[in-house]
């Protein structure tokens, strides 16, 4: 049977350094506002403390991120044990060196508290403080795989059921050429191959802008040989859109999808699609709209719109959004999401 892996938090990184510096500091105005002080002491010892609380802090953060390497090879309990211990061990060293200068320098401000007392007082404080925020932090490393990977599996899910769809209405189109333009449908053919090369050829579930746009204009290029000049596209692209920006793959693929079933092919005159990509205030907006017929069925909207809004949501949280409805007679549906 393998040993579980601890997976102690990585204290190298920016914020978690803030956070034990924050945490600490506010140990510190706890004490320094505790109603069981005789007085509330002066501003300059506030100071001195609040100087060596964050040197400590610091301390420990930075014995947590150089140790933890050499603490992952311990078993979970016994590293988790020793990386609360190690900074308590580096904080009664330097408290008992404060407590040495203050009585060589004839401060005498901490004689009253006693050396041991005041060293193993500190010592303890830091190990139960970096006890707690290792187990937060683990707890939250933890929290945020399990989001990660449940993300990953939805999105996968959704993914499963939108190709088998597309597929579907694709060779619906190709059969409908294959005995009147033999020539047409090997082409279809071509481009559906081409077109699944590109959705599914990643295990990925993210893509970039540019591979998002090229599913679509593929998509696109085998309806337009299914509704010929009935299909129209205008398209205006900002060309400050970052084409290598990562987005969940077929995101914009089931809009445009539901865009020629829904609106398009059961109109006899066809019409337009448009399709207007820009990039604002650090976010790229897409804006998709179509005509619509005089007695609409928009009843494969909901399933397109619920898959695009889960993927949104599982990439971006509440950061972005999508939006759907009827303007000036035709349908649009706008997808807003962070630049990153």
């Amino acid at each position: 049977m393998s040993q579980a892996r601890s997976t102690l938090p990585d204290f190298c990184r920016l914020p978690r350094i803030a956070a034990v510096c924050g945490v600490v500091q506010l140990v510190v105005v706890l004490v320094y506002l505790s109603p069981t002080r005789t007085e509330l002491g002066s501003v300059s010892a506030f100071g001195f403390t609040t100087v060596y609380a964050q040197w400590l802090a610091l301390t420990a953060a930075l014995v947590l991120c150089k140790s933890r390497v050499w603490l992952e090879r311990f078993p979970p309990l016994l590293a988790f044990t020793l990386a609360a211990l190690l900074p308590g061990v580096i904080t009664a060293l330097a408290s008992w060196l404060v407590y040495v200068i203050d009585s060589a320098t004839y401060t005498n401000a901490l004689q009253a508290v006693g050396g041991w007392r005041f060293v193993l007082s500190i010592a303890i404080m830091m190990s139960l403080l970096c006890a707690v925020l290792l187990q937060y932090f683990q707890m939250r490393d933890q929290w945020q795989e399990q989001v990660k990977a449940h993300a990953r599996a939805s999105l996968q899910a959704l993914q499963a059921r939108i190709n088998p769809h597309f597929l579907f209405n694709s060779m619906n189109t190709i059969a409908a050429l294959v005995r009147k333009d033999p020539a047409t449908a090997e082409t279809a053919i071509e481009d559906l191959s081409d077109l699944f090369r590109a959705a599914l050829g990643s295990d990925s579930s993210d893509a970039s802008l540019f591979e998002e746009l090229q599913i679509v204009r593929q998509y696109l290029a085998i309806e337009q040989l299914r509704l010929g000049n009935r299909l129209q596209l205008e398209w205006q692209l900002d060309d400050a859109l970052p084409m290598p920006m990562r987005m969940p793959r077929l995101l914009l693929q089931p809009l445009f999808e539901n865009a020629v079933v829904h609106g398009v092919a059961p109109l006899p005159e066809g019409g337009s699609i448009r399709f207007e990509g820009v990039l604002q205030d650090g976010f790229v907006q897409f804006t998709l709209s179509n005509p619509m017929p005089q007695t609409p069925t928009y009843s494969g909207h909901g399933h397109a719109l619920a898959s695009v809004k889960q993927r949104l949501e599982l990439f971006y949280g509440s950061r972005a959004r999508i939006q759907e409805g009827v303007e000036h007679g035709r349908y649009v549906s706008r997808v807003r999401i962070p630049h990153e």
